[in-house]
């Protein structure tokens, strides 16, 4: 019998005893993805056992619900400060955020520009801006603070530079891949035409990564108003400090209501930054959340692409100097100038001490001279690194328990996934709902309720990732080439086939990255959880904190930077690989 087996160029080739026999080799998979593959396997599996280490026990939990009942037993009702008090506290929380993320997105611009590989002017350059960012993202904003209110006076200064370095890390990270993801042509034919690599930077490079940057940019700041709460419990003024009073107090209701208002806050952030989208960026993707949909209903629409018409004022150098002011430009222009007057009144309001940044460079030796060198004190370093492992399964933990939620909640935000737009509606509201909520109160109210423990910052950090993972997912899904989704569909394919064979494929390379920034960002939350309680290396930052050993400060946020400097290895090794 002969059968008969393709060969790369179609033909057959004869066998020794006249049979008909393939010859070409079957594509291998690489050695370097199969250790990527099995690495991503090792990860799932430490993730289960860490879950299982933490010894999450719904019926232990329902057994601790008298603890609950006796916790708002003493709430007694909500409260909150007075309403002028509130106002301040509010206008000051935004303030130094708005602040600290404009320093931020500025500071990011030069860092991005050195990091990305199509730009930079060399490996040393790239190599230097990408450890700059990772080094703000591995100190949390909390020590940054710290550190901060040693050398300026206490107010909101120290928190809008803690703010503004930590935002540092992401923002420039976004950026950098922003730009390697550019056209290469507009940049290319500027440099040919004898360009400067200013102009190169302003015409080629910016006008593509904008609408990104602009997203970007807003995305951090929902980040930074949700972290602000943590900064009160390092001295920096505004809804943070009073929530912090508050609970040392013992006044959970005063605490909780505060909690409600930074609750709120973040939901009205989101609008507004859906508004802000809106105007500047029109039926660009980055408009895609539920609320774009409630505020830009139009953007729901689809309409064929028009062939592009080149406006009147645009035919000619002369006539492109006198452009008319039509509707659309006076909007943007007003956009464009109540955005400045916001940030101008953010700075206002934040009432900065300008003189502390003549004064502050005398305390710098005195300062340093505190955190360095770094020291385990009388922690031995073994305990030290159980309790950075500790940290590091918290985090893993909780990133798996994140990403199964994440996925259902972020395919059926998607608007290629969603079975209806009702179902994308609500699963785009319950992503924003969980969003809103702090970590760090939650994890106060789980320790009240759960008590002292890693359970407590696993289950919050849980919780609170499947509403920033499951918008990437969301975001990512809506972003693949729908040509293999519609082939599919044209051949009979059910949603669900579509979806497995089309959708995800597509994907999981995004969705590993998303993953591993979610293990990063866990990683430095678990840290700030621990800090109320929540158990790993943040106990051990806080007893430092407060007894004023700030070597031992110093000490754990290294093992912080060494542990996320592996993460991003990793990450970066998985996107290489998976590309």
């Amino acid at each position: 019998m002969t059968t008969l087996t393709g060969t790369p160029t179609g033909a057959a080739t004869q066998g020794p005893r006249g049979s008909v026999s393939e010859r070409a080799p079957r594509p291998r998979i690489s050695p370097e993805r199969i250790a990527a593959s099995l690495t991503l396997v090792a990860l799932v599996v430490l993730g289960i056992l860490a879950v299982n280490e933490v010894g999450i026990s719904i019926p232990a939990m329902v057994e601790s619900w008298g603890n609950a009942e006796n916790f708002f037993a003493r709430v007694r009702g909500l409260s909150f400060p007075e309403a002028g008090d509130l106002i301040w506290l509010i206008a000051l929380t935004v303030g130094l955020v708005l602040t600290g993320t404009l320093l931020a997105a500025v500071l990011s611009v030069p860092i991005a520009y050195l990091a990305a590989s199509n730009t930079t002017p060399g490996n040393g350059w790239r190599l230097a801006a990408r450890f700059i960012g990772v080094l703000t993202r591995a100190i949390p904003d909390v020590v940054l603070a710290m550190a901060f209110v040693l050398m300026f006076s206490l107010g909101t200064l120290p928190g809008i530079l803690a703010i503004g370095i930590h935002s540092i890390g992401m923002i420039s990270k976004m950026f950098a891949d922003a730009i390697e993801q550019i056209d290469e042509g507009p940049r290319l034919a500027i440099r040919a035409a004898g360009g400067s690599k200013m102009q190169e930077f302003t015409s080629g490079v910016l006008p593509q990564v904008l609408p990104s940057w602009v997203a970007t940019v807003l995305h951090r700041n929902d980040i930074n108003l949700r972290g602000s709460v943590v900064l009160g419990y390092v001295g920096v003024a505004g809804l943070g400090l009073e929530m912090s009073y508050a609970f040392k107090a013992l006044n959970y209701g005063k605490g909780l209501g505060i909690a409600l208002v930074i609750f709120v806050l973040c939901i009205v952030m989101e609008i507004v930054s859906s508004l802000v989208r809106g105007a500047m960026l029109g039926q660009q993707q980055q408009t895609r959340s539920w609320i774009d949909r409630i505020v830009h209903p139009r953007l729901g629409v689809r309409t064929p692409a028009a062939p592009e018409v080149r406006a009147a004022w645009a035919a000619s150098p002369q006539t492109a100097v006198r452009r008319p002011w039509t509707g659309q430009r006076v909007r943007h222009t007003i956009a464009g100038a109540v955005a400045v007057l916001v940030v101008i009144g953010g700075v206002v309001v934040s009432d900065i001490n300008w003189l502390d940044f003549v004064t502050f460079w005398g305390r710098v030796p005195e300062v340093a001279a505190k955190f360095w060198p770094p020291s385990f004190g009388n922690y031995d370093a073994t305990v030290m690194i159980v309790a950075m492992r500790d940290t590091v399964a918290i985090a893993l933990a909780a990133t798996v328990l994140t990403l199964l939620p994440s996925l259902v909640l972020g395919s059926l935000a998607a608007s290629n996934v969603a079975p209806s737009r009702g179902a994308r509606g609500v699963a785009r509201f319950l992503l924003v709902g969980i969003r809103g909520i702090p970590e760090l109160i939650l994890a106060i109210v789980l320790v009240v309720i759960t008590g002292l423990g890693p359970q407590a910052g696993v289950i919050a950090l849980a919780i609170g990732g499947i509403g920033l993972l499951g918008k990437l997912i969301a975001d990512s899904f809506e972003e693949v080439d729908r040509g293999p989704e519609r082939a599919l569909r044209a051949v009979g394919a059910t949603r669900l086939q579509t979806y497995t064979s089309a959708t995800v494929p597509q994907g999981t390379r995004a969705l590993i990255g998303h993953s591993f920034y979610m293990l990063d960002t866990n990683i430095r939350a678990a840290t700030i959880l621990g800090i109320v309680g929540g158990g790993g290396v943040g106990y051990y930052l806080l007893n430092a904190s407060q007894g004023s050993r700030y070597e031992t400060v110093t000490a754990i946020v290294l093992m912080i930077l060494a542990t996320v400097l592996v993460v991003e290895g990793l990450a970066m090794w998985m996107r290489k690989v998976f590309r």
